[in-house]
């Protein structure tokens, strides 16, 4: 009897094991999932502000709307913040501006 209680602690030993493997493979194939959705709507973002380099601040403008801030930086240049948020999750988008031409952007929060 003693030998059977102590086969059983050796089982549910292995049975706990097994699951907690299970588990953690579950959580890491939906968190690679969860990381390959992310990495594709920043793709879509990156390509959808792509087409703002090096265009006008006014096509921007009309693209966009109306910068909710417009900043001078030390270097003279002016940066166009655009906010949104998407289900509580707060979206800035920065546009780069140097002699009414814009040079760089980027982009925290959106997708």
């Amino acid at each position: 009897m003693h030998f059977l209680l102590r086969l059983n602690k050796v089982e549910d030993f292995f049975m706990k094991k097994i699951l907690v493997i299970c588990l953690a493979l579950i959580l890491i194939s939906g968190c690679n999932q969860i990381q390959k959705r992310v990495d594709s709507a920043t793709d879509a973002e990156t390509k959808k502000l792509e087409k703002f380099l090096n265009k006008s601040e006014e096509f921007l403008k009309i693209e966009l709307g109306i910068p909710d801030e417009e900043i001078l930086n030390s270097d003279g240049k002016k940066i166009l913040v655009y906010y949104d948020s998407k289900l509580k999750v707060k979206c800035e988008r920065r546009f780069q501006i140097k002699n009414t031409k814009v040079i760089s952007f980027t982009s925290k929060g959106c997708w």
